[in-house]
């Protein structure tokens, strides 16, 4: 099984850029985006369709903001949009597809980088998640959440992250968090699972100095409820080609999807 995850920083562009070609040659099982900034009737267009895929969609309240949407080649048995608080779906943050056995959510946290406002509403959303993969990992299935978390958790996670401590994204509030998610919670980062090596990072700020010097983050994952820990293949972060701000995260499972 393979899954990606790709924040695309609006969907448009991202097609714009070759996004829909590129995935239709990574022969993925389901591809989960963020940050669509489309709503799910626009997202119904044919322009948007990937031939041998269903397409899913959870859009925000306030048009051209958030937004998550899924592919899948196998129908699910089930899609749930929301969490049941505002901070996720107000602004269309999070979707769920139920296979046989395992479900697959796409989840886009607030990036708190647009000030205090917004990076109060991240905090919000932390704690709420939290809260939520708390309950969930209790449940008799597994499950992988494709997020866009913009929190880089370690200092092998960000370059030159001694400069970066004040940065949202890598406050130590944020990072607590995630010691919290795949510490004391056990879920499972998969890239982490296969790779301790650095520099692979999923997001560089918009200017040339940065790609150049591949000044990053690692603001991406897919979380693993720990019965998956094992089936872990491989995992990369291909830095070309670009469709947005971030890079893809493309993982290969030990597994097969079925409903």
């Amino acid at each position: 099984m393979r899954i990606i995850s790709v924040n695309v920083n609006g969907m448009q562009a991202a097609i714009e850029r070759g996004l829909l070609t590129w995935l239709h040659a990574q022969n993925a099982d389901v591809i989960c985006l963020q940050d669509t900034r489309a709503s799910a009737f626009e997202l119904d267009d044919p322009a948007f369709q990937l031939d041998g895929y269903f397409l899913y969609a959870c859009d925000a309240e306030v048009p051209n903001q958030g937004g998550v949407a899924l592919y899948s080649r196998l129908q699910p048995k089930a899609i749930i949009s929301g969490l049941g608080f505002e901070t996720a779906d107000r602004y269309g943050r999070y979707l769920q597809a139920d296979f046989d056995k395992v479900s697959i959510a796409c989840v886009l946290l607030p990036s708190g980088q647009s000030g205090d406002e917004n990076l109060n509403q991240k905090f919000k959303f932390m704690d709420d998640f939290a809260h939520y993969l708390d309950k969930q990992r209790r449940k008799r299935r597994e499950y992988i959440y494709c997020g866009s978390l913009y929190v880089a958790h370690q200092k092998i996670d960000v370059k030159n992250w001694r400069d970066c401590q004040q940065t949202p994204g890598f406050l130590a509030t944020e990072r607590v968090w995630m010691d919290q998610i795949v510490g004391s919670m056990g879920y499972v980062d998969a890239l982490r699972e296969v790779s301790r090596e650095g520099d692979q990072f999923s997001w560089w700020p918009d200017t040339e100095q940065a790609q150049l010097l591949n000044l990053g983050y690692r603001y991406d994952y897919q979380l693993l409820t720990p019965g998956l820990r094992r089936s872990v293949r491989s995992a990369r972060l291909p830095r070309q080609p670009r469709f947005s701000e971030h890079a893809p995260l493309v993982v290969d499972y030990d597994w097969t999807l079925s409903v």
